[in-house]
């Protein structure tokens, strides 16, 4: 997808199990652009891709990103994946706040996570001087900061700012400046219009020029990136889903939010990035969480993002032992391997990730009763792994130790796991 052609789904219809390439609607347009590819000379559509096989063959396929572009040339030191704090998930608007931000920037040097994302509204409430102020302290904590914008238009009624200040590339070479000076390292741009032909190119110009200024982008209430991140290394992730978010504003989706998130992996986030924004392991305001702490836990290897922004608070991460905070400050930052080990689209998932010479096994059991899961380890070894589990109440955990090369585990429903093998 390279800006020339307009993005393509399968139509909801499927009378008679015959699915069919949807176009995108008449309102999915940049303001005042076209929505159908219209270009001099002869036209080259963009792949269409299916993925076809057994669920081992699907799951470790890279077909979705190897058939976009090669990368473009890009600042490779700049390109620094990680975890980030954010206060939006859980504190929501009244959270961007300096002394808000400031917390949240402790918290993730705490963490020894390289992100805190200052969300919507950053420049009414914060302003120019303070955001200065708090990306000069995170910089002397080892800490960047990423900050939001309204991708704005015409197709864009939310008033939420800094608005209006990407439409043009001039408009956009100023913005860029006007970050860089302040010291933010990257962008979460929020709000776009959807598949027409203009609406992407105005995601490839975002990309392309995020990428020479040296920004790191999100894309969040977004179209799907497609293998832009191969193309781009800059994009770091990007939303394209009903993420955790919607699980907080009511009950019923929070309900859903278990089979949701056991699907995922087998779907949305099986070629791309995927901005979730998981993990929660005290409450929730207004709403009884449905997942134990283990299917939290599980979600921050299982599902893959360039930069994981965690809902989870500093005080809510103040409830859980050591040895989990202690796993998730010595995550890795990006991974080299996959392995599909066993599951079933929204009902349990169980990979295996490697980084280095570490491997990292998780699984997520969204059933209403135990399921037990049969593991081969055996390209571990007789390696032994530290285990991480749920305990016997709602929101405790258990650590105990896990051995290759075949291991059998109970998990409880709702739950989850997180295994790590070490050298």
């Amino acid at each position: 997808m390279d800006g020339l052609f307009h993005a393509s789904r399968l139509a909801s219809d499927s009378t008679g199990g015959v699915y069919r390439v949807g176009l995108p609607e008449t309102s999915e347009v940049f303001s005042g652009g076209h929505l159908l590819a219209d270009v001099d000379g002869p036209l080259t559509t963009p792949w269409r891709v299916l993925a076809m096989g057994p669920l081992k063959t699907v799951m470790e396929s890279t077909l979705g990103t190897d058939l976009a572009a090669p990368a473009v040339a890009v600042d490779k030191a700049r390109l620094k994946p990680g975890p980030a704090s954010w206060s939006w998930a859980l504190l929501k608007d009244e959270g961007t706040v300096y002394d808000v931000q400031k917390r949240f920037i402790d918290y993730a040097a705490n963490m020894h996570w390289p992100y805190t994302l200052v969300d919507a509204d950053w420049d009414r409430k914060i302003g120019d001087a303070k955001m200065k102020e708090l990306a000069d302290y995170a910089k002397t904590q080892g800490v960047g900061l990423m900050a939001w914008y309204n991708s704005s238009g015409a197709w864009n009624d939310t008033e939420y700012s800094p608005k209006s200040a990407l439409l043009t590339k001039e408009a956009r070479a100023k913005e860029f400046a006007r970050l860089k000076a302040i010291g933010i390292k990257g962008m979460k741009i929020d709000f776009f219009g959807g598949d027409g032909a203009s609406m992407q190119a105005y995601y490839v110009d975002l990309l392309k020029e995020t990428s020479a200024a040296g920004l790191l982008l999100n894309f969040h209430g977004a179209t799907l990136p497609r293998g832009w991140a191969r193309t781009y290394p800059n994009l770091m992730t990007t939303e394209a889903v009903k993420g955790f978010e919607f699980a907080t504003f009511s009950q019923e989706d929070q309900d859903k939010v278990v089979r949701h998130a056991a699907m995922l992996p087998f779907a949305r986030n099986l070629f791309d990035p995927m901005d979730f924004t998981p993990m929660v392991f005290a409450n929730i305001p207004n709403i009884k969480r449905a997942t134990r702490n283990g299917f939290e836990l599980a979600e921050s290897v299982v599902f893959l993002s360039g930069i994981q922004h965690y809902a989870e608070t500093p005080e809510g991460m103040a409830t859980v032992p050591a040895f989990v905070k202690q796993l998730l400050r010595e995550l890795p930052r990006h991974w080299d391997e996959v392995r599909f080990l066993d599951g079933e689209p929204g009902k349990f998932v169980v990979l295996a990730r490697r980084a280095g010479k570490q491997w990292f096994v998780a699984g997520m059991n969204a059933d209403d009763t135990p399921r037990e899961v049969q593991l081969d380890l055996s390209w571990l070894g007789k390696r032994q792994g530290q285990l991480i589990t749920d305990g016997a109440g709602e929101r405790e955990f258990a650590e105990s130790q896990l051995a290759a090369p075949a291991a059998s585990l109970t998990l409880v429903p709702h739950g989850g796991f997180v295994a790590r093998f070490r050298q």
